[in-house]
């Protein structure tokens, strides 16, 4: 697919850009153009067609105030980081597994697929033209977020017959900010992330809309980020609102929830069952109860936990805070295997280490 170019006339200045490249923050600035792709059913039925792909602008959308991602919230998105080497060149780790994920969950969401290779093409043409907004420090890089919304505007009940595909980016340090520590974690009980045969797969913001309330329960606590268990499964940790989590038992095996339906499969998270299985630890995609997680705890059987996600990459988890119960130490340090894995993990996606399994892709 080509791509046509309207490129911006208000591009922030040298000097802005440094300025902001300076303490990027997460999330917080974003750079000078976006990638567009429109879409549109050729009928009555699921089939259409991708056209118009295009780098134009950084600016709002004009949008009907009937467009069906308002009213039904028809929309996925991704998450993915492109960094720059230290000669200059620019990459992104595991892009087909984004776009693979994001057919995934398109499918869930009756939106049309999008050929992978058209995905990964739109990185690279936004990347290309605002590489000078790929940040160099440590731990930095240029977050991307591709996502799709139902365009067309009605109000009956049925899959939208025009979309729109696009990507932004922004600058990102740190997720949590500052000194990489342990964070605390809230348990959620009154609430639910996602249900049985509900969209707890797919990454949409409906998903991330129904955390929303227990993330700002667990802020309240002193929590960076709430815990979801499914009360019907003798209270089985699934998620944490933006995260998956991993557990380090005594003897070094590796133990994550398995994929449920109601679980989102992080790219993360693979990522990481791959580079434990190659150090030759005994992994494991299992149910782990909060009743599990406390006893560990306290006989030694869970040595370390950490949870993982694009944005934060892997993060350790100090204190599980289940109301009044405290579950682990605030103050104990990052465990070995988190930091060896993290290390290990940062290292590929910078090209400071070698990659074995071909994960990374040049965009500029």
């Amino acid at each position: 697919m080509e791509f046509t170019e309207d490129l911006s006339t208000h591009r922030k200045s040298d000097q802005e850009r440094a300025d902001i490249l300076a303490n990027p923050g997460f999330g917080d600035f974003f750079t000078d153009h976006t990638a567009v792709i429109d879409w549109r059913a050729n009928g009555e039925g699921p089939e259409g067609t991708w056209a118009n792909a295009r780098i134009e602008a950084y600016g709002p959308i004009a949008m009907d105030p009937a467009a069906s991602v308002l009213h039904y919230g028809q929309e996925i998105f991704e998450g993915l980081k492109a960094y720059r080497h230290a000669d200059g060149s620019v990459w992104t780790f595991r892009p087909h597994a984004n776009a693979a994920r994001l057919n995934r969950s398109a499918l869930r969401l009756a939106l049309p697929q999008l050929d992978e290779d058209v995905f990964v093409e739109s990185l690279r043409r936004l990347v290309a033209t605002d590489v000078d907004w790929v940040p160099s420090g440590d731990g930095e890089a240029l977050y991307l977020r591709p996502f799709m919304i139902a365009t067309e505007a009605f109000l009956g009940v049925r899959a939208a017959r025009e979309v729109s595909y696009r990507v932004i980016a922004s600058p990102a340090g740190n997720y949590f900010g500052g000194e990489l520590k342990p964070v605390g974690i809230w348990v959620a009980h009154n609430y639910a992330r996602a249900g049985r045969g509900g969209t707890g797969a797919a990454k949409c913001g409906g998903n991330y809309a129904a955390s929303l309330i227990a993330q700002l329960e667990a802020e309240q606590h002193g929590c960076k980020q709430v815990l979801f268990l499914d009360p019907f499964n003798d209270e089985a940790v699934e998620e944490l609102g933006g995260m998956n989590v991993f557990f380090v038992m005594k003897g070094g095996k590796l133990v994550t929830p398995r994929l449920t339906g109601t679980i989102l499969e992080g790219v993360t998270r693979s990522s990481i069952l791959q580079l434990a299985k190659d150090r030759g630890m005994d992994v494991q995609e299992r149910t782990i109860t909060l009743g599990e997680w406390r006893e560990g705890i306290a006989n030694g059987a869970i040595e370390e936990v950490f949870a993982c996600g694009t944005a934060a990459v892997i993060t350790p988890i100090g204190v599980l805070k289940n109301g009044e119960e405290h579950i682990g130490d605030p103050e104990a340090p990052a465990g070995k295997i988190t930091m060896a894995l993290r290390t290990e993990l940062l290292g590929i996606q910078t090209g400071v280490l070698e990659d074995r399994h071909g994960w990374l892709e040049q965009l500029a």
